[in-house]
């Protein structure tokens, strides 16, 4: 994927990882449309950031992405990305008699409004010379946080789609590229930014941006502190790491 001359739109855009990228693609020269739920911070990214275009939906209403589709095509026929970067992460302790809607609440909006988002957007950017679908997974999608076994089933769930929908668009002019963070300092479980476990939001940008601008046929985009997740089951660390996430270690 090149990293200039796009329109992007960025679905889930408004916080954390979503809105980093969203600014770094816009100061790489591209076309940003951020798409999210709460009206006041797509007023706020429109205030401060200027030629960021904002547009309001629900990710878990099919039909409101419907709704997004056909307005974001209609003003900027010129789309050729999507980022579907929407996603939420609640502690989920299964003997808590409230944890099946935490669950639940998950799957349709990590999971299914992932799915949704590709199956309105696809088809219109096949018929782009060259396009891209960006999904976000995790690290837990490799080596899964038990305090969270929705969030990382969702993430390890959309891993599998993108690989599957890659082949599937292997003959169309779509590059299918998934984005696996590590721990990164953002409010996605309601904390502060100052975990020191975590990565710094600008590190994670930066690099994923110098990633994809030195790898522009990449498949999956790693920054150097996720690969010891993702490649846990390869290198025989899986029970070691999955055990420090439990805090056994």
């Amino acid at each position: 994927m090149k990293i200039t001359g796009n329109t992007v739109l960025i679905a889930g855009g408004t916080s954390g990882i979503g809105l980093e990228l969203a600014l770094r693609f816009h100061q790489a020269g591209n076309k940003v449309i951020v798409a999210g739920r709460r009206r006041e911070a797509l007023d706020a990214i429109a205030a401060e950031h200027r030629g960021i275009e904002t547009e309001q939906f629900d990710i878990t209403d099919n039909a409101s992405i419907r709704r997004l589709f056909e307005t974001v095509t209609a003003k900027h026929p010129r789309l050729n990305a999507l980022v579907a970067m929407a996603g939420i992460m609640r502690p989920e302790p299964v003997l808590d008699s409230g944890s099946l809607e935490t669950a639940e609440r998950t799957v349709e909006t990590n999971l299914l409004g992932t799915i949704r988002l590709v199956h309105a957007f696809a088809p219109f950017l096949t018929d782009r010379p060259h396009a891209a679908i960006l999904t976000v997974t995790s690290g837990l999608a490799y080596v899964p946080l038990a305090a969270t076994p929705t969030y990382s089933a969702t993430k390890a769930a959309v891993h599998s789609y993108t690989e599957s929908l890659r082949e599937q668009l292997r003959e169309t002019s779509v590059q299918v590229i998934e984005i696996a963070p590590p721990l990164t300092r953002t409010r996605l479980m309601g904390e502060g930014t100052d975990n020191d476990r975590a990565m710094p939001l600008d590190e994670f940008a930066s690099e994923v941006m110098g990633l994809l601008e030195s790898e522009p046929e990449a498949r999956q985009i790693l920054v150097e502190r996720v690969k010891r997740q993702r490649w846990a089951e390869v290198d025989g660390t899986y029970d070691e790491i999955f055990a420090m996430q439990s805090g056994r270690r």
